[in-house]
């Protein structure tokens, strides 16, 4: 039987994976211009995207989807809330440290 999702565990994947390292880690399209770091949206499949380092989310201009690290993860692999917060529990190990010297 699955463990019991907490707030701070809910507070420590949203916030303390990196989105634009999922993103990547997820082999998600993107792209670094001189402002933003830009990523396909997995809903829409359009570039217009953004994330913004400082609050961790990602955002789609065109389809107007918001995006923490569950929601992509249940975007791109299609899977329920809980599945994706399992699916991060074992990958934030590896995503917990922010800043990527390769995407910054």
């Amino acid at each position: 039987m699955p463990r019991k999702i907490t707030e701070a565990e809910l507070r420590r994947l949203r916030n303390d994976i990196d989105i634009a390292q999922l993103i990547r880690h997820l082999d998600i399209a993107w792209k670094r211009d001189d402002y933003y770091f830009r990523f396909l949206c997995p809903v829409c499949h359009e570039f217009n995207t953004a994330t913004n380092p400082r609050t961790n989310l990602g955002r789609c201009f065109r389809c107007r989807k918001n995006f923490n690290p569950i929601d992509i993860i249940m975007s791109v692999e299609r899977v329920s809330f809980i599945e994706a917060v399992q699916m991060l529990r074992q990958l934030s190990t590896d995503l917990s440290s922010p800043n990527d010297p390769q995407i910054s």
